[in-house]
């Protein structure tokens, strides 16, 4: 973080000005809107009565006549009052006549204030717009059609499994984690088209993430992972608490403070702040309180329908947080009372086949259905209120991660689902089934890897998905979705700036550097102008100490014997003479009167023989005589 702005002028904004613009930009469109409908409202008052004239035309041709004919004299004697109202009705009336029944019908000075068409005298055009409004009704009610479907971005994680996503409640803020141990923060506002996200940590060090949830107030994140601790970090990443650890030697798990082994997934309360629950590989779902983090605040204990000890493999709040559903690895599904722990207020045994996990129970907006995610490769649709099986059930969705979650839609109209796939054997979909019929509206293929995680936000309106090769997709509608992706999608990608890009590698040795670079030879005055103000350099020596000594320093004419001889012996210089005639001054008398060492080896000592030297002349004296000739 810099301070790249720093110096410039703030914006101002002109709050009434503001308000001002948008007020009558309202009245502008309003008033555009109430003209296009009057003249729609015309064009079809008109069509209706060509229509009806058309109809009525062949039918009432020979009546009109003999009734002219009879009428002749009255029509003379009320001349005056038929021109009148004839002048008034025609002034009123735009287009073609009216026909005779209309005609002769008294007119009702109401219809001037009813806005829209006049309804038209047959049965059948009833019919017809009554055909027409049901399938503008059909069309409006068809959910398919509200799936923001229609644009995607791609934020690229990491290269691993994107195995948790998180979004806070405004929207503003995604959060994804994976098998990478990574946690990243997205900003939609502060993002540019190069979609990076702004902050990335590893909160829990080397352990998977499994689950990223915001608070209800989207203030804190609750971070589960394959550890024992769950965390709680706030907005910018820092930690805020940490569960504390049980006792894995104690057999009631009841009476231990936290979990003892690894975690599954965790969810906070959507009513009260600070609250969350998680579960377990040690059988228990505990809930917890982020100011008390040294102990949980109750312990769920899931059993078989004989007592035995099941471990939960997800857990959830319902949505008004009096519930606490679970699904174990025994393929049972166990609701609690939140304030009751010992037995649970709804138990299905047999939700799910027993020995897979089941990776995700959510429930519906308006609280009576739930879902869940099994992994026998199955979606299936509760309905709490009559406990007893299951609503819908779909099957063929193929599932390989622990974590493959479902969500419904913000009208609780579709629940969405993602499908897993091997590597190189087809790509990953997100499914959307119809919830009041069960079927299999429509599909999304996602990228060529599994579909993990999936999110519909309802204030947003966009879907985001975690996949298995380490990208989180958000898709979105221009018309039907606000703010999220549309903010960032819209800015251009900022360009490097000179300073932090190198065109190209370069190797920077140590003695290249200017903190180890040999300083240049300057001029001896300044040198020695810069040595006088170094106190080290520039400190005077001290002379020697004469006497014994003081100051713990050592006199150089010391007062003991030693340091006497000591000098004595090194300043002693009086023989000059010449080392080797000094050790050979007493050669021949030690050869004459031998006392030290000859003594003792004269009788094993050899005899000393010396070889004899002959000289040039006796040489040429003793040469052969073949050598004299040759010369």
């Amino acid at each position: 973080m810099g301070f790249t702005g720093f110096g410039k002028k703030a914006r101002t904004f002109d709050l009434e000005a503001m308000f001002e613009q948008t007020r009558r930009t309202a009245v502008e469109r309003s008033r555009k809107t109430l003209e296009a409908r009057e003249k729609e409202e015309e064009m079809n008052r008109e069509k209706e009565l060509r229509r009806q004239s058309e109809d009525l035309e062949p039918t009432s041709s020979g009546s009109n006549v003999a009734r002219d004919c009879s009428k002749s004299s009255s029509r003379d004697t009320s001349s005056s009052e038929s021109e009148a109202s004839s002048e008034s009705s025609d002034d009123e009336l735009i287009g073609p006549p009216l026909p005779l029944k209309m005609a002769e019908e008294p007119v009702n000075h109401m219809e001037e204030d009813i806005l829209g068409p006049l309804p038209p005298p047959l049965g059948e055009d009833v019919e017809e717009d009554d055909d027409d409004d049901d399938d503008d009704s059909e069309e409006e009610e068809n959910p398919v059609q509200k799936i923001p479907d229609s644009h995607e971005i791609t934020l690229k994680h990491g290269t691993k499994t994107v195995s948790a996503l998180g979004l806070d409640p405004s929207g503003a803020r995604l959060v994804t984690g994976g098998y990478d141990y990574d946690v990243k923060f997205w900003d939609f506002a502060g993002m540019d088209a190069s979609f990076k996200a702004f902050r990335s940590l590893q909160p829990c060090e080397c352990h998977q993430i499994k689950s990223l949830q915001y608070s209800n107030t989207g203030d804190m994140i609750l971070v589960v992972s394959g550890s024992s601790q769950a965390k709680v970090i706030d907005r910018d990443g820092f930690e805020v608490m940490e569960c504390i650890k049980g006792d894995q030697y104690i057999v009631d798990m009841a009476n231990t403070k936290g979990h003892t082994a690894m975690l599954h997934t965790g969810s906070w309360h959507p009513k009260i702040k600070g609250e969350f629950v998680t579960c377990s590989n040690d059988a228990t779902v505990r809930t917890w309180e982020v100011e008390n983090p040294k102990k949980q605040k109750n312990v769920f204990k899931p059993r078989t329908m004989q007592g035995k000890k099941v471990i939960p493999t997800t857990c959830t709040y319902s949505r008004d947080g009096n519930l606490i559903a679970a699904a174990c690895q025994n393929g049972s599904i166990q609701i609690w009372d939140r304030n009751l722990t010992v037995h649970p207020k709804f138990h299905y045994k047999q939700a799910h086949d027993p020995g897979t996990d089941t990776s995700c129970v959510t429930f519906s907006y308006d609280g009576n259905v739930l879902a869940s995610r099994g992994g026998d490769d199955t979606l299936k649709l509760w309905d709490i209120r009559q406990f007893n099986k299951p609503l819908f059930s779909a099957s063929g969705l193929p599932t390989m991660f622990p974590m493959t979650d479902c969500c419904f839609s913000p009208d609780d109209k579709l629940i969405v689902t993602g499908t897993s796939v091997q590597r190189g054997c087809g790509s990953g979909k997100l499914v959307f089934f119809e919830r009041r019929t069960f079927q299999r509206v429509y599909e999304i293929d996602i990228t060529d890897a599994s579909v993990v995680r999936c999110l519909w936000h309802p204030k947003l309106n966009q879907i985001m998905v975690g996949t298995g090769n380490g990208l989180a997709k958000v898709y979105y509608d221009p018309n039907k979705s606000q703010r999220g992706a549309k903010l960032c999608v819209v800015k251009t990608q900022r360009k490097a700036k000179q300073a932090e890009t190198l065109t190209q590698d370069y190797i920077i040795t140590p003695h290249a550097l200017p903190m180890f670079r040999e300083p240049r030879q300057r001029s001896t005055r300044k040198q020695l102008e810069k040595d006088r103000l170094d106190p080290l350099k520039s400190h005077k020596p001290e002379p020697p100490v004469a006497g014994p000594g003081r100051g713990g320093r050592v006199g150089t004419h010391g007062g003991t014997l030693s340091s006497y001889i000591v000098k004595n012996i090194a300043l002693d210089k009086t023989d000059d003479s010449n080392p080797r005639e000094a050790i050979l001054r007493h050669a021949k008398a030690a050869e004459d009167n031998p006392y030290w060492v000859s003594p003792a080896y004269s009788k094993t000592q050899p005899k000393t023989m010396f070889a004899q030297v002959e000289s040039d002349d006796e040489e040429a004296k003793n040469e052969p005589e073949w050598k004299k000739r040759k010369i």
